[in-house]
């Protein structure tokens, strides 16, 4: 089978035009002519995850985060992002991305971490496009915001949470939650203004949390590393096309942060 059958069985799925303006997704490495028996699925493409690669032996890499999100001035070794490309290619590793699409999709990265939140009644948070939105926002059991954390750390097995909030008794209520997969600080007045009492996203700015301390709107931040679930996930898709291509999970971690 070539790259770009098998592509096209995942696009029916996860279209690219889904993606948010201007967002890398698709092919970035190799040809789409090459011939593929063997996908490794990855959040992030970094120097283990090749090294990860190239033992295995695969012929393809199936990402979130792109590898090359902006444009290369060069294609050299003295770079390390650079080398990173380089060592694909001369390993004939192609790289496929599949970033905000898989986030926009419906049955995709935020509509997995509802069901696994106990969200419900759901709907998207931003419109992208006709039909079609990032993030999402819907109902969970009315519960104290300690109950609902102490879910959160349970389903996806951390210890430590950064919560947005002066009143750190935990005793706030909530019924009514925002999420979205990634660094959407940007979208926090979305969530308030459609009535969240809790908004859960990553990589929120230090002034951002302030803002949204001046509101009642509560933030939690669990990191980006969050997006991990696309793995699993993701594997699992693929897994269930109807061809002989063998699909791995990625074993190498890629969080650029450690709690202690």
């Amino acid at each position: 089978m070539k790259i770009r059958e098998f592509t096209a069985l995942y696009e029916a799925y996860c279209p690219k035009d889904l993606a948010m303006e201007g967002d890398p997704v698709g092919l970035q490495v190799g040809s789409l002519d090459k011939e593929v028996k063997k996908v490794l699925v990855t959040l992030d493409i970094r120097e283990q995850t090749v090294s990860e690669a190239i033992e295995q032996g695969v012929d393809m890499i199936v990402a979130k985060h792109p590898i090359i999100f902006r444009p290369l001035a060069n294609l050299t070794d003295e770079d390390n992002q650079e080398k990173l490309v380089l060592d694909l290619v001369r390993a004939d590793i192609a790289v496929y991305i599949s970033h905000t699409n898989i986030d926009i999709v419906s049955d995709g990265l935020n509509d997995w971490f509802c069901d696994l939140l106990g969200i419900t009644e759901t709907s998207y948070l931003v419109e992208t496009k006709e039909g079609y939105g990032i993030g999402r926002i819907g109902n969970v059991k009315k519960q104290t915001l300690k109950d609902f954390t102490e879910k959160f750390k349970s389903v996806f097995d951390m210890e430590r949470l950064r919560l947005i909030t002066y009143d750190h008794s935990l005793n706030q209520k909530i019924s009514q939650v925002a999420i979205c997969g990634g660094s959407g600080g940007k979208f926090w007045t979305d969530a308030l203004s459609k009535g969240a009492d809790l908004y859960i996203t990553a990589d929120v700015y230090y002034h951002a949390g302030h803002d949204m301390l001046s509101t009642s709107l509560i933030g939690l931040d669990p990191g980006h590393y969050l997006e991990h679930l696309f793995v699993p996930k993701v594997a699992e898709k693929l897994k269930s096309f109807d061809t002989n291509v063998e699909i791995i999970e990625s074993k190498a971690n890629t969080n650029p942060f450690y709690d202690i």
